[in-house]
């Protein structure tokens, strides 16, 4: 197959993905998600003769890029609105939730809230992206025993948050030298 066709296949085959891990990410602007969208594919088209024969996560790892590109992007902007002074966005409008708006499972949310960027990150691979261990490593651009493990460092992480928002305490088991003396 030609860097051209495995072009064409990837793009077809893995646009709305692409689409979704971006729009994730972005939380439902859907301006900037199709220009990051557009962005990961001219770089794909850029280097199409590079394409893994399994190319999802390759792009997925592209769309990180790209979205840490308009991240930064974006914040520049807010800097200069900031030195501006007259704009809306710069003025801090915020729309606050009722008491009873909480929705279901927001526990979970806050509970990922309080991971750092790099583990909600893998969280969000593995669980939105359905990636597998090795799919994981090609996107973070590191081995498999090492995605492995910031796999379940992350997952450790997020269940101590869970217990942490929820107020459970993980109660420990029992040894059988105490199931002796009783």
């Amino acid at each position: 197959m030609s860097p051209d066709e495995a072009f064409d296949t990837a793009y077809r085959e893995h646009y709305w993905a692409v689409s979704r891990f971006v729009a994730r990410r972005l939380d439902d602007r859907p301006s900037e998600v199709e220009e990051v969208v557009a962005e990961v594919f001219a770089v794909a088209w850029r280097r199409r003769r590079e394409l893994p024969e399994s190319p999802l996560p390759w792009l997925y790892g592209v769309a990180r890029n790209c979205l840490a590109n308009a991240v930064r992007g974006r914040g520049r902007y807010r800097r200069l609105l900031a030195r501006l002074g007259h704009h809306e966005v710069t003025r801090g409008q915020r729309v606050v939730a009722g008491p009873d708006a909480e929705r279901p499972g927001s526990w979970v949310l806050e509970a990922m809230d309080r991971l750092t960027e790099a583990d909600r990150e893998v969280l969000r691979l593995t669980a939105w992206e359905e990636l597998t261990v090795d799919e994981l490593a090609t996107v973070l651009g590191c081995g498999r025993s090492a995605a492995a493990m910031r796999l379940h460092r992350a997952r450790q992480r997020l269940r101590a948050q869970i217990d942490t928002v929820r107020g459970t305490v993980p109660v420990p088991a029992r040894t059988s030298t105490e199931d002796e003396r009783k």
